[in-house]
């Protein structure tokens, strides 16, 4: 079937990089970016879902969290102030 269609420039890029990248034609990849576009989320889904096991940590008694983020600043400032550093040299 026949049809024409204007496409927005931005769809149009993704379109030719899809032709690029799998390597198929114009049609073919409008067609199989539709049937995925359209078809259930079920079928869509080839991948299992992502599970993560959650590890409860608890920190050593008089440890405070507070100090990581103190830390992680300082440690930071360092860092910029070592390339600011390096650039006036």
């Amino acid at each position: 079937m026949r049809t024409t269609v204007t496409l927005d420039p931005e769809v149009n890029r993704l379109i030719e990089e899809a032709m690029r990248r799998e390597r198929k034609s114009f049609k073919q990849t409008i067609n199989d970016a539709i049937r995925r576009g359209l078809s259930p989320r079920t079928a869509r889904r080839s991948r299992a879902p992502l599970r993560v096991a959650v590890h409860h940590a608890r920190l050593a008694p008089g440890i405070d969290r507070g100090a990581f983020n103190r830390l992680a600043d300082e440690l930071e400032d360092e860092a910029i102030q070592s390339r600011i550093g390096r650039r006036r040299r």
